[in-house]
C-alpha cells in the first residue's frame, strides 16, 4: 500500500503542485469566498433586518453593484477551486494518510471545507435560474453555509499559516525550490528510499535497478544535474505561467460570458446569464409573473384600491386617484439577488408624500402589503430612510408606458439600493409600524 500510493504520487507529480502555486491560488479563493460572504451579509439584511440597522439609498445602484459582484464573485470560484484541488490533489495520497489526531482534525476539517465549498457555489449558480432541485429552503441553508465557510476558512489559514508564510513571497519560493533542488541531487536515493521502503535499499543487482527505476533526471546526473538547474527551473516556470493562464482564461470566460446581466458594458457577451437586459415586457425582465403569484384576477379588478393606514388613520386610493396626486419621474435599476438588473425610467407617486396624506411620523417604517395571497415576499418592510427618499414612488408607469400587469400593475413599490424581493409588485396596503 505505501509504495502504491507513493507511485500514485510520483504520477501525480507537476511542477504546478508545490506550496507556492497552492498559496497564490488560495489567495485568490480565499479573496472571492470574503467578497462572498461580505456583499451576501448586505443581502440577507437588507431583507431580514435587525431592528437597529439602517442602510444607504445613494448611490441608487448600490445593490445591482454588491449584488452583481455577489454573483460575479461566486463564479469566479469555480475555476478557483478546482485549481487549488488540482494542485493538492496528490496529497491524497501521503503516506500514513494519518501521522496523528491533529493531523486527522486537519485532513478532516480540510474535506469539510471543501465539500461545503462545492455545495455553496454550486446552489448558489443554481439559485440564479430559480431551480430548486432540493428539499431545504435555499436562503437558510445558503446564509448558514456562509458563516461555516468562513469558520473553516479561518481554521484552515491558521493550520497552514507557517506554510502561507513560508511561500507568500515568491522569492521565498524559489529559493526555497533551489534548496530543495541541491538536497535531492546530493541523497535522493537515500531519502527515497526510506520514504519508499522505511529502510534502506537492498543492495546488489535489485537495489541498483530500484534505485535507476525511480531515479528522476536532476539525481541521475550528480553535480552535472546542479549545472543544469536552471533550464530546469526555466521549464517549471513556464509550466506555472501556463498554468496560471489557464486558469486566468477560465476565471475571465465564466465572469466575462455572464456579468453582462449585471453590468451594461458586458451586456452583448452575456452567454450564460439567466437573464438578459432590454428582454421582457416594457423592456425589463421578469422574475415572478403575476400568473405564479394568481393575482391576474385581483389586480385587474375594477374595485382595486392601495389601502394607507398610520395612526388609527386610513385612506383609500384607486388607481384614478394616484394618477390625479402630483407625479414624479425617476431613474432606478430592478436589481435582483440572483444577479440580474435593468435600469428602467419609472414614474408615480413619492411615498414621503403619502405617507404626510396620512400623517405619518418622519421616523415611521412601513409595512408593504402585496394582493399575493401566498409567498416569502408577501409582506415586507421598509426602513424611514427609504420612506422619506425622494426617489422612492408607488409607481403606476415604467419606461413611459401603464405599468404593466407582469410589472406589478395596477401599482408596485421602486426604492434606491433595494432588492427586487423588497420591491413589492401588485400593492393593496402601505401601514407604518407602530414601534
Amino acid at each position: 500500500m505505501r509504495r502504491m500510493m507513493y507511485e500514485a504520487r510520483r504520477a501525480l507529480a507537476s511542477p504546478v503542485r508545490n506550496p507556492r502555486m497552492a498559496v497564490v491560488i488560495g489567495r485568490l479563493l480565499g479573496a472571492a469566498f470574503i467578497v462572498c460572504f461580505g456583499t451576501g451579509l448586505y443581502s440577507h439584511f437588507l431583507q431580514e433586518p435587525l431592528p437597529w440597522m439602517r442602510f444607504a439609498t445613494r448611490p441608487a445602484s448600490l445593490y445591482q453593484f454588491t449584488q452583481g459582484t455577489h454573483i460575479v464573485a461566486g463564479i469566479a470560484c469555480f475555476p478557483l477551486l478546482l485549481a487549488k484541488l488540482y494542485i493538492v490533489f496528490p496529497e491524497l495520497f501521503a503516506s500514513p494518510p494519518v501521522k496523528s489526531f491533529l493531523h486527522l482534525l486537519e485532513r478532516a476539517s480540510i474535506a469539510l471545507f471543501v465539500g461545503a465549498s462545492l455545495v455553496q457555489i454550486t446552489i448558489g449558480l443554481v439559485n440564479t435560474y430559480k431551480w430548486y432541485p432540493w428539499p431545504f429552503p435555499f436562503r437558510e441553508v445558503h446564509y448558514a453555509l456562509g458563516w461555516v465557510l468562513v469558520g473553516l476558512l479561518v481554521l484552515h489559514i491558521g493550520i497552514k499559516l507557517p506554510v502561507i508564510t513560508r511561500f507568500w513571497s515568491g522569492r521565498a519560493a524559489a529559493e526555497h525550490e533551489a534548496t530543495d533542488a541541491a538536497s535531492e541531487a546530493d541523497t535522493p536515493a537515500d531519502v527515497e528510499a526510506v520514504r519508499l521502503w522505511g529502510s534502506s535499499r537492498p543492495s546488489g543487482v535489485t537495489g541498483r535497478m530500484i534505485a535507476w527505476i525511480d531515479a528522476t533526471p536532476s539525481a541521475v546526473g550528480g553535480a552535472k544535474a546542479l549545472t543544469e538547474a536552471k533550464p530546469a527551473t526555466d521549464a517549471r516556470a513556464l509550466s506555472r505561467r501556463g498554468f496560471l493562464t489557464t486558469v486566468g482564461v477560465a476565471c475571465a470566460a465564466v465572469v466575462g460570458l455572464t456579468a453582462g446581466q449585471t453590468f451594461a458594458p458586458l451586456d452583448a457577451v452575456n452567454v450564460f446569464g439567466p437573464r438578459k437586459k432590454g428582454v421582457g415586457q416594457q423592456g425589463v425582465p421578469v422574475n415572478r409573473t403575476a400568473e405564479q403569484a394568481k393575482v391576474t384576477a385581483s389586480a385587474t379588478a375594477a374595485g382595486w384600491v392601495l389601502t394607507l393606514a398610520a395612526g388609527g388613520v386610513e385612506r383609500n386610493f384607486s388607481r384614478a386617484e394616484l394618477e390625479a396626486l402630483p407625479q414624479t419621474e425617476v431613474e432606478l435599476p430592478i436589481a435582483c439577488v440572483e444577479g440580474w438588473s435593468q435600469l428602467a425610467v419609472w414614474r408615480g407617486v413619492r411615498l414621503s408624500e403619502l405617507a404626510d396624506l396620512v400623517g405619518a411620523d418622519a421616523g415611521a417604517s412601513f409595512r408593504l402589503t402585496s394582493l399575493e395571497e401566498r409567498g416569502s415576499f408577501r409582506k415586507t418592510e421598509m426602513g424611514p430612510e427609504y420612506v422619506r427618499d425622494p426617489l422612492t414612488l408607488v409607481a403606476l408607469e415604467l419606461n413611459g408606458e401603464t405599468l404593466d400587469l407582469q410589472h406589478g400593475y395596477p401599482a408596485r413599490m421602486i426604492a434606491p439600493g433595494r432588492p427586487g424581493v423588497l420591491q413589492t409588485k401588485w400593492l393593496s396596503r402601505i401601514e407604518a409600524i407602530t414601534a
